[in-house]
């Protein structure tokens, strides 16, 4: 047995980020399109550009940048900041659950 946790940020009760939002900006940095991360998520574009414009407007910053140009030139990039706001989120998630296992292994040693 092993303790799960979700973590996500909210300003204002609303989320900001979180697991689905890091999986949605990684698929967008690898594939270069909303349309085609949405795709590999099997969620809609407008659901994707939703979550992220609604993560800009919490955040008060841009995550991603998109140039038009439909298949022959346009494309979407994620901004330092997405990549930063990436980074630190996983080396949250990443202490958090070391204190989860931690506290897990402290309390429920002696019954498993």
């Amino acid at each position: 047995m092993e303790p799960k946790i979700k973590l996500w940020l909210e300003v204002d009760d609303e989320i900001v980020f979180g697991i689905g939002r890091l999986i949605l900006l990684e698929k967008i940095d690898r594939l270069g399109s909303i349309n085609k991360a949405a795709n590999e998520l099997n969620m809609s574009y407008r659901a994707a550009w939703g979550k992220i414009k609604a993560s800009e407007e919490r955040l008060g910053f841009k995550l991603v940048e998109t140039k038009v140009g439909g298949s022959k030139g346009g494309g979407t990039e994620l901004t330092s900041k997405a990549k930063k706001v990436m980074k630190k989120y996983q080396e949250y998630e990443e202490l958090i659950n070391q204190k989860v296992q931690k506290i897990f292994k402290n309390k429920f040693t002696d019954l498993f």
